[in-house]
Parts: C-alpha cells; structure tokens; sequence
C-alpha cells in the first residue's frame, strides 16, 4: 500500500502526468504500470517489450540491470522507491532505456563486483538521485550555470531568481527515483546530482508534454554518444530552487550546511 503523497509539491511535477494516468483504484500498483507501459509500447535496450513483474522473478545471482537488459522484465517491489522508478520509467522511457544499456554493458564487461567503475557509477547515480537542469543557451544561462557549479548560491538562488519559472532561463526536471522518494518526507539537506542540458529559445516556448518528449530524446542521445562518468554532475540542494520552500529568506540561504562553499584540494576545487 503507498503512503498518502502531496502530488502538489513541484518537486513532483515531472512524473505527476504519468501518476494521474494510473488507476489505482481499479488495479493493482504493477497492473497500472503494465497498463501504461503497453499504451506507450515500451521497450528495453534489446527492443523487448517493458515490463514491471514482481521482484520475485528476478533470479538469485543474476543483476538487476542484467535482467532488464535480458528480459524486458522491470523488478518492481510494492514501495515507494520502486513506484517511483516506475514512474521515471514512464516520463522518460528512451533515457531510463539508454542509462540500462550502459549498465548492462559495463556488468557484461566487468561483471557484478565491489567495483563499479566510474561509467556504472555515473549510471546508477543519475538513475537514483538526478535532476536536469535546461538552461536556456545564451549569456544568461551560462552566468547561472557558473554560478551554480561554483557554489555560489546566492547569486543563482536570489540574485538570479527570476531565471528560474515561467519566462525565465532555467527549467528543473528531477529524475532520481529515490531522490524522488526522500522528498516525499522534504529536507532543507536534500541534495540532487544534477546534469545540465542547454537548450535554444525555442525549448522555452513548448509546453511541457512536449519538453519532456524533447529532453528524453536529446538526453538519451547524449548517453548514448558520450556516455557518463560522475564528474559529469554538480550538486544542487532542490529545496533551494525559488519557490521549492517556504522561508526563502536570507537565513535560509546563509545555512552553511546545507549551502556549502566550494572546497579546495591542493590548490583545485571540487565539489563536496
């Protein structure tokens, strides 16, 4: 049974179509998913037809991402973090399908081991805790992107605010599964693994529906073309996105634990 979500939350606004699609009054949590993943014909990496079966099927021994990439079978628990996954799986199909691929072929290649190597690592991280970041590709876009990867947070949090919403330079999509799962219980701590996308003028005059379509099919591609690593992410406390909180007031921002400065090592900076 799912614990009563506030689906008004706009950290939520990425899968709330696919969840509204869903009736989970009528059916079960996996023959809703099923439902939809056959409307929308999904597909594994192998062009199997998407499925979520019961984590039950899922052999001992045997990956995870291996027995997607073998079956088209998605083992899905009756729990929130499992939902979610679902849900991403919904929302962006080709990039959920590109990310399996990359993991498949890195357990094809190493096998399962304490070591992931930084392509698996990269994977699971942006599976499990991601946003995406679209910035508008123009000067303005560029300052609020150096702004964010150099920790400096009042600058892109209140000093360019207005980027941020409707009109603005900037438009935040969560994708993390379990990033998605922490804040249905929202901490000031809350940090997401974001990867950021540019996009021309023309993005920002499409509806949603039809943003999404367009940043499943251009992340996708990119995995697909460059692959991933964790260096190819920076942080971003997401209830610090203008009007992602109540209070956000100079105090909130001036939290040092939450806001961090960058770090320096050795003379270079990287991110905490």
């Amino acid at each position: 049974m799912l614990p009563s979500i506030d689906w008004t939350r706009p950290w939520f606004a990425t899968v709330l179509p696919a969840r509204r699609q869903l009736d989970l009054q009528r059916d079960t949590v996996i023959a809703a998913l099923n439902g939809r993943a056959r409307a929308l014909d999904l597909r594994n990496p192998s062009g199997l037809p998407l499925a979520f079966v019961p984590q039950a099927d899922l052999p001992e021994g045997v990956a995870y991402e291996e027995f997607i990439g073998a079956t088209g079978g998605v083992p899905t628990r009756d729990n929130l973090h499992d939902f979610f996954n679902a849900l991403v799986w919904l929302t962006f199909p080709r990039i959920k399908r590109q990310l399996n691929a990359l993991q498949a072929a890195q357990i094809a290649l190493s096998g399962v081991g304490k070591s992931r190597g930084p392509a698996r690592d990269g994977a699971t991280i942006f599976d499990e805790n991601s946003a995406l970041l679209v910035l508008r590709d123009s000067d303005a876009g560029r300052a609020l992107e150096a702004a964010l990867r150099g920790h400096d947070w009042r600058s892109a949090f209140i000093a360019q605010r207005e980027k941020f919403g409707a009109g603005g330079d900037a438009d935040v999509w969560l994708f993390g599964h379990a990033l998605m799962e922490k804040l249905v219980a929202p901490r000031k701590a809350i940090t997401a693994h974001t990867r950021v996308i540019f996009a021309d003028d023309v993005y920002f005059t499409l509806d949603d529906a039809t943003r999404r379509a367009w940043l499943d099919e251009r992340v996708a591609q990119d995995l697909a073309q460059q692959g991933l690593t964790t260096a190819d992410f920076t942080p971003l406390p997401v209830l610090g996105l203008p009007g992602w909180c109540e209070g956000q007031d100079d105090d909130f921002y001036n939290d040092a634990a939450v806001f961090r400065p960058k770090r320096k090592v050795a003379g270079a900076e990287r991110d905490q």
